[in-house]
């Protein structure tokens, strides 16, 4: 079909242009690369309080980079993709979360890590069983440990959404609140504490004996991304979530002092702005 000669006429006004993509771009360029991450809990840390900026942070001071500036000042909703952490480079682009690790081989120039530094195959088809239980059990039991914010706090802020829901945290996943009998059809999800916090002292005693006295986990000579996971659950646990789970690591003296060492690794690569 033909467009009318009228409408053809209209259309005229009103061009069609197409441009290529355009990188994304900050007007102002830090000095430094800067990671845009949720504050931490005292201005004396440079550490989010948040798991996931946690866990990339700790992912460039473990991997050997260094002289990264913080900035937590920057809302979630002002991040790519409304979720922090970002990477702000000095050539002003910004990076999202899932971009660091590319950034990161390129700053370090080195050869290809074999293994992603695991010490071997079965190493590393093991850490995948590891990353699964931190980013599960693990982290179910630190989203339901959070404090609920008052109901005043609750009118005047906008919480941020979890990255990850509840419900698709947990193997299997929660039966509704409505039974199978009920005239109303499902709706909602019926978690049971008292099952979380079971597969969690479990998955924490499963690490403690895993990591036993060895330096890093599995037994690889340096740091590899499973180290930086555990070290971000730890710390975590330990100094940003409530007595009740908290509990379970300080009764583990290895994952305590662990903790402790690699705190200070992490700490040291960064500065604030």
């Amino acid at each position: 079909m033909q467009v009318p000669p009228a409408i053809a006429h209209v259309f005229s006004f009103f061009p069609l242009h197409t441009y290529p993509q355009i990188k994304i771009q900050s007007g102002i360029h830090p000095d430094l690369p800067t990671i845009w991450i949720h504050p931490p809990r005292s201005a004396a840390s440079r550490l989010s309080t948040d798991v996931e900026c946690l866990k990339w942070q700790a992912y460039l001071a473990l991997r050997g980079l260094s002289k990264i500036a913080v900035r937590c000042d920057i809302s979630p909703q002002g991040a790519m993709g409304a979720r922090l952490p970002n990477l702000h480079l000095a050539n002003g682009q910004l990076l999202p979360a899932q971009l660091i690790p590319t950034w990161a081989d390129e700053m370090l120039d080195e050869a290809e890590r074999p293994l992603e530094g695991y010490k071997d195959q079965a190493a590393l088809d093991e850490s995948r069983a590891w990353v699964s239980l931190l980013e599960g059990d693990v982290h179910a039991a630190l989203i339901v440990a959070q404090p609920s914010p008052s109901y005043l706090m609750s009118l005047i802020t906008f919480p941020q959404p979890p990255s990850r829901p509840l419900e698709s945290i947990l193997a299997p996943p929660p039966p509704p609140l409505s039974g199978m009998s009920s005239i109303f059809p499902p709706y909602g999800t019926r978690v049971s504490p008292k099952h979380i916090e079971s597969k969690y002292r479990d998955a924490i005693a499963a690490i403690a004996d895993r990591l036993g006295t060895d330096k890093w986990f599995l037994g690889s000579s340096g740091p590899t991304p499973l180290d930086a996971l555990v070290f971000a659950y730890l710390h975590s646990i330990l100094h940003n979530s409530s007595h009740s789970i908290k509990t379970e690591v300080d009764r583990r003296v290895n994952l305590g002092a662990w903790e402790l060492r690699v705190r200070g690794l992490v700490s040291a690569a960064f500065s604030s702005t």
